[in-house]
């Protein structure tokens, strides 16, 4: 599907770095419009200036994805801005490292609001005025690691798994409203959540690559996108085996440390 992204409005959320920065940047490159929220005021300026230096528009929102009325005060400003949103990539999210040893209740919770809550606050600020202009699209980043409780992940797996399958659930609400829905799986890519592992990254993908595969994605609206597919294909394998061999391959795997 050709996209026009000079006639686009664009929301990221988790726009102050990693896949968010970088796609605001390729949108931006594209001739995009771009709301750009996040927490951190100072990184997200720096995003902004990227964006304009690349040609695009950006418009600096800075709120917490967890504060259900600053996202929709925030999306609320794109339209005003630029009359619409089109496409919301709902992308904030954090990568703690939750150790059944060490696990502690409000990480999790933290890790939960932020991953899931998040996705679903930035959903219902952009989604009514979608639904009442027939057209529009919801992406959300998610991760190969919501195929199985990854070791070490409890926390992180259980959120993208939720936004997994709540994204799944919004797809067949909203199928023939005019309203197109499609969740992202990436596996392993070199950004501040990556950064300092010790164990090795199988298929690890470089921030441009990945961020081309995503925009790719974006234009051609499908249902699921899971990359890369050497990655993709073995964490379809391993949600196929037993429960006890997951079990030993799970309990020998390091790459979250």
């Amino acid at each position: 599907m050709k996209v026009d992204w000079s006639k686009q409005v664009v929301l990221i959320t988790g726009a102050s770095s990693g896949i968010g920065r970088a796609l605001a940047v390729e949108l931006a490159r594209r001739g995009a419009s771009l709301g750009l929220l996040a927490r951190r005021a100072e990184e997200l300026l720096k995003t902004a200036k990227a964006v304009e230096e690349a040609g695009g528009r950006a418009l600096v929102l800075t709120t917490d994805v967890r504060d259900a009325r600053g996202v929709e005060a925030a999306a609320r400003r794109v339209r005003e801005q630029w009359g619409r949103i089109d496409l919301l990539v709902a992308n904030s999210g954090v990568g703690v490292i939750t150790p059944a040893s060490t696990l502690r209740a409000d990480e999790v919770a933290d890790v939960i609001s932020i991953n899931a809550i998040g996705v679903a606050n930035s959903v219902a600020a952009v989604l009514p005025d979608m639904l009442a202009r027939r057209s529009g699209h919801l992406v959300a980043i998610s991760s190969l690691a919501a195929y199985r409780g990854m070791p070490k992940s409890a926390a992180y797996s259980a959120s993208k798994a939720a936004v997994t399958t709540f994204f799944e659930s919004l797809r067949v609400d909203l199928r023939g409203t005019g309203v197109a829905v499609t969740v992202i799986h990436p596996g392993f890519i070199k950004t501040p959540m990556t950064a300092g592992r010790k164990g090795r990254l199988l298929f690890v993908l470089e921030l441009d690559d990945a961020t081309r595969r995503i925009v790719r994605a974006l234009e051609r609206r499908p249902r699921t996108f899971a990359f890369p597919w050497q990655l993709a294909s073995l964490v379809r394998l391993l949600k196929l085996m037993p429960d006890a061999v997951y079990d030993r391959i799970g309990s020998s795997t390091s790459f979250r440390e």
